[in-house]
């Protein structure tokens, strides 16, 4: 496999001590650059006429890679290594999130209307009109990101304590992009049952809920579930995210091919929550012939082993990975890292689609595509073609909670990939840029825009 490029989730700072001579910072950078290092700022800390204290900031593509160009350094004579650091575990450090009073108390009576007694007023008000509460509380502009640590990322089932920093990163995300106040809830258990009545007691605050990291299948129960017990939006970002933004990106990816979603053959790899999400939301936008693959190969009618939502999917072809290939328009990973050969890329059609979305080792790297590849889209944010989440969920819960939806529905799904897709411009549409950059400034109002306007043609707004 392709060497993974650095990146700045592998990146770490050197303190180095470094003689006052000509040539000895570029002694460094060299070793960085001969073990692959990718060098960033450098910052002069203290200088003397005999010596500088420097701040190095380099790129790696794992952590053994950060290891080796460490001790790539430290081998360099008359250079100190004086501190080494992480810098991702160092922004971690502490948390990544904190809550802030919206009004400043200064004085007696700011505290008197704030809290007691004039906060019983607004109690009182509530207890009378449930419906306040979207008037005088957060709950308008909050939403629980809600995990049981099941599925963290693609490492596996971690637990809910060490899900708390992605969940804390999806907080941050939705009030960078959406101006939402998301609060992480990591579950200690489990038991569906539990989960449900979890997330139903802590509703009141909340108005809606973002599930996020639950294993398949136990997410579509929850999901299901929870949206037909409470009245507000229910969305698990795994799946439906996923879905609205490879939709988004296919629909562009087809226009450079002058193709139609309903004439071409999709071939999905990994069935778990973010592939049948995505299936199902293709099925929705026309697509006909989607042929989904796990471990075992082609989820085939002859097959006994597949679970309710699999059987979905379920087509009479039979074979592994690389026979459903054979053929097919568009290739959709959403499983694991190598599991699809240039060989295999090479018996796809003159013009293939390639969306290889596991992370951070994606099911083919970029540089491994044959020239039938017209489009190549990754989940990394370092290759062209980022198919990011944050394009749709945080426009997604915008829009819902604007009006006051009671859930979100297949058309909002639907229409927010339509408006994301619509970002690019047929002037600015090529091979590198099918999918608006996450920090386009227009992504969450476009989406919001269009969630809104789909709840109120299908009547699920309430405000």
């Amino acid at each position: 496999m392709t060497n993974l490029t650095p990146n700045s989730s592998f990146s770490v700072t050197l303190r180095l001590q470094i003689p006052n001579r000509v040539g000895m910072l570029a002694t460094v950078t060299q070793a960085i650059a001969t073990s692959g290092g990718n060098l960033g700022r450098i910052d002069l800390i203290e200088q003397s006429r005999q010596q500088s204290i420097r701040d190095l900031t380099v790129d790696a593509a794992s952590t053994e890679h950060a290891e080796k160009i460490f001790q790539s350094v430290k081998e360099l004579n008359d250079i100190t290594v004086l501190d080494v650091y992480d810098r991702t575990f160092n922004l971690h450090r502490g948390g990544k999130i904190s809550i802030a009073s919206r009004i400043p108390l200064k004085s007696v009576s700011d505290l008197a209307m704030a809290y007691t007694p004039g906060v019983g007023r607004v109690c009182k008000a509530i207890a009378e009109n449930p419906e306040d509460v979207y008037n005088f509380t957060i709950k308008r502009n909050t939403v629980a990101i809600v995990t049981d640590g099941s599925a963290v990322l693609g490492l596996g089932n971690l637990g809910a304590a060490a899900a708390l920093p992605v969940m804390e990163g999806k907080a941050m995300l939705f009030k960078e992009f959406a101006g939402i106040d998301a609060f992480p809830i990591c579950l200690d258990t489990q038991d569906t049952d539990e989960i449900v009545k979890a997330v139903k007691d802590i509703a009141p605050v909340f108005g809606g809920v973002n599930l996020e990291d639950i294993a398949a299948p136990r997410c579509f129960e929850i999901e299901k579930r929870l949206q037909s017990e409470l009245d507000i939006p229910i969305f698990h970002d795994d799946q439906n995210g996923t879905a609205i933004v490879t939709l988004a990106a296919l629909l562009n990816a087809l226009k450079l091919v002058q193709k139609s979603i309903a004439n071409i053959r999709i071939v999905i790899n990994g069935a778990g929550a973010a592939g049948i999400a995505v299936a199902r939301l293709l099925r929705k936008a026309g697509a006909e012939q989607i042929w989904m693959c796990d471990s075992k190969g082609i989820i085939s009618t002859n097959r006994t082993d597949i679970n309710e939502e699999k059987q979905e999917f379920a087509v009479k072809a039979q074979g592994t990975l690389g026979g459903a290939t054979q053929g097919a328009d568009v290739f959709i990973g959403l499983s694991g890292p190598g599991l699809l050969t240039p060989e295999m890329v090479k018996g796809m059609t003159k013009d293939a689609i390639i969306f290889a979305m596991a992370n951070p080792i994606p099911e083919i790297q970029p540089e491994l595509v044959p020239p039938n590849v017209v489009v190549m889209a990754t989940g990394r944010s370092d290759y062209p073609n980022q198919i990011n989440n944050v394009l749709a969920f945080p426009g997604v819960f915008r829009g819902a909670l604007d009006c006051r939806a009671k859930m979100i529905t297949t058309t909002m799904c639907l229409e927010a990939a339509s408006a994301i897709a619509s970002l690019v411009l047929p002037t600015d549409l090529h091979k590198e840029h099918i999918i608006p950059s996450v920090f386009d400034q227009r992504v969450s109002g476009a989406v919001a825009s269009a969630v809104k306007q789909a709840a109120r043609e299908e009547g699920i707004a309430q405000g």
